[in-house]
């Protein structure tokens, strides 16, 4: 048998750490999953608010006064002021290089006059960006420099002159070098592919004019003269790029190792341009598989490990049992042997106690029996009421459906939101009176335990609210002041008050201003529950014998109510007891404290 429950402890933690590894790693993915695209949305946003500010620079200096006037002017002009106003442009804007193109390509100014790398003089008139700006309006480009060699986006925007031809271009070179130092100083590769799937911007310098696929001879040989690339550019990446917007797991060699990945995609503001992040997974995928798997097998082998010592404990239990049962037989035996006629008054005497225990046992259940048949009968009495209070709530149900209807028929349904309210509201009305009737007639437990008196008596009310209502009794009841918790049980309890606020109610029929008083009264360990009212009291004759079964005053009483509150109540280790009183009948249920 032990072999068998360590071949199943076995299986159990087998399967139970694959199934456990794998639900952590969904989960652990899906975290990993949902910063990555946090993470990607962030760098897209970045790049967004960089290019944004670089964007609105040509627009603004192709409608320049300055700059229209210059490029009227002989090609040998002087532009000093423009080249001025253009480097402190460049310096407030931090732009790689500022400067103005005629007609004919010449560069007429540039914020980099000063340098030796200078572009003024230089002929661009061969670069896309100058192609495309002076026949539509504008156009973005991005390449290598043709003379610093630096990587940049060239921002061209074309000056018309006075007679709305075209009279040059404006152009904006923004470079990337600060925005992918940050990019790299976060530990996330990132890289910009162009439509094409042409890598412009990136965190990792060697993937810079690498492809995200392999391109063909013609796009290859197009790309390489239009951006000024060698020979060596445009090459597939080290790794294969996902072709899914959604994030995925990869794996991809970084700085020369290959790690782990989890793949993220975001859109930017330039048409087709699209951001790919690497977040690194740091090993917390394996981290939460191998901790779960640890866990669930940590958790089985405790289980297995308890339900093993319980069984070895049952089996010892079992076989002193059996010893004792052994014992026990063989002592009878002798004592059989030598005592017949004890053994005989022995056997006798069991069966009396087994009579005994049996009528003792049948009178019990013959009381509980007594005392749910009570219960029923307070049931019975108290419908008439509880249907009043349901029928009341139905019926505002109804008329609160009706203008809900006439509201969706207007086509105003804000206007029906309240009515709807109103029929929840009611709902939950009938709910806890149905509740309270389910919980009231179901047959109690005779254990004690802490009750809480205030609830108890909400209960009873909540039961007899409508007859009291009917029968046009006013209830006072004392605000609760302090908490008060005896020992009993809530639905015993709560029959009680049920059968002495009924017998109150009966005794007001034709007492004018008829009034119920509830009050509890703490009393050092116990506390005192006083059910009065301004009725016509309890008659001598019948207050020596109110608590004598069969003894009542009622015309069709059985006199068996009070004599079943007085047998709960004892239960609990109380009493119920008629004080004396001028005027009607006080009844005090005294209970102890919990």
């Amino acid at each position: 048998m032990w072999g068998a429950l360590v071949l199943c402890w076995l299986l159990a933690v087998l399967i139970a750490a694959l199934v456990a590894g794998e639900v952590a790693r969904r989960d652990a993915s899906a975290v990993l999953a949902r910063q990555a695209e946090t993470a990607a949305a962030l760098h897209a946003a970045v790049l967004r608010s960089e290019l944004e500010k670089h964007r609105s620079l040509p627009l603004a200096l192709a409608t320049d006064p300055d700059i229209a006037e210059l490029l009227k002017r002989a090609p040998h002009g002087s532009a000093q002021a423009i080249n001025l106003k253009l480097e402190a442009l460049a310096a407030q804007t931090r732009a790689a290089a500022i400067y103005v193109i005629d007609a004919g390509g010449v560069t007429r100014a540039a914020s980099n006059w000063r340098l030796s790398t200078s572009f003024v003089g230089a002929d661009y008139g061969f670069r896309p960006y100058f192609i495309g700006a002076m026949r539509n309006g504008a156009a973005e480009f991005f390449a290598l420099g043709t003379v610093s060699g630096r990587p940049g986006l060239y921002l061209a925007r074309r000056i018309d002159d006075a007679a709305g031809g075209p009279g040059g271009v404006v152009v904006v070179k923004v470079e990337f070098d600060t925005l992918e130092a940050e990019w790299r100083a976060s530990g996330e590769p990132a890289y910009v592919a162009d439509p094409a799937g042409v890598v412009l911007i990136t965190s990792v310098p060697d993937w810079r004019f690498r492809t995200l696929r392999p391109l063909d001879a013609a796009s290859r040989r197009l790309t390489l003269t239009d951006q000024t690339l060698g020979h060596g550019a445009l090459t597939p990446l080290p790794f294969a790029t996902p072709d899914s917007e959604r994030p995925r797991l990869i794996k991809a060699s970084v700085d020369g190792v290959r790690r782990d990945w989890m793949y993220s995609r975001a859109d930017t503001a330039t048409p087709g341009w699209v951001l790919h992040l690497l977040t690194p997974t740091r090993g917390a995928i394996g981290a939460a598989v191998a901790s779960a798997r640890a866990l669930t097998a940590l958790i089985l082998t405790l289980i297995f490990g308890v339900a093993g010592v319980l069984l070895r404990r049952r089996q010892q239990a079992a076989a002193r049992e059996r010893a004792a049962q052994a014992a026990r037989v063989e002592l009878e035996r002798r004592i059989a042997e030598r005592t017949q006629d004890l053994s005989a008054a022995n056997a006798a005497l069991n069966r009396q106690i087994e009579e005994r225990q049996a009528a003792e046992a049948a009178r019990e259940v013959l009381r509980d029996e007594l005392v749910q048949a009570g219960k029923l009968a307070a049931l019975g009495q108290i419908a008439a009421g509880v249907a009043h209070e349901i029928n009341q709530p139905v019926a505002a149900i109804r008329t609160q459906a009706e203008t809900v209807a006439a509201y969706l028929e207007r086509g105003q349904p804000a206007k029906a939101a309240r009515p709807l309210q109103k029929i929840g509201e009611m709902t939950a009305r009938i709910g806890a009176i149905t509740q309270e009737l389910r919980a009231f007639s179901r047959k109690a437990e005779a254990a004690q335990q802490s009750v809480n008196l205030h609830q108890a008596v909400d209960g009873a009310l909540l039961l007899l609210g409508g007859r009291l209502k009917q029968a046009g009794v006013r209830l006072v009841r004392d605000k609760p002041t302090v908490e008060a918790t005896v020992l009993g049980e809530r639905f015993r309890l709560e029959q009680v008050l049920v059968n002495l606020m009924q017998n109150a109610l009966e005794a007001l029929e034709g007492t004018a201003g008829p009034v119920i008083t509830l009050s509890i009264t703490p009393r050092g360990t116990e506390i005192d529950l006083i059910v009065a009212d301004n009725g016509p009291g309890v008659s001598d004759e019948v207050r020596n014998q109110l608590f004598t079964p069969f003894v009542t005053s009622k015309a069709t009483g059985l006199g068996l109510g009070l004599v079943i509150c007085r047998d709960i109540v004892a239960g609990f280790g109380g009493e119920l007891t008629l004080r004396p009183s001028p005027r009607g009948a006080v009844f005090v249920v005294t209970l102890r404290v919990a």
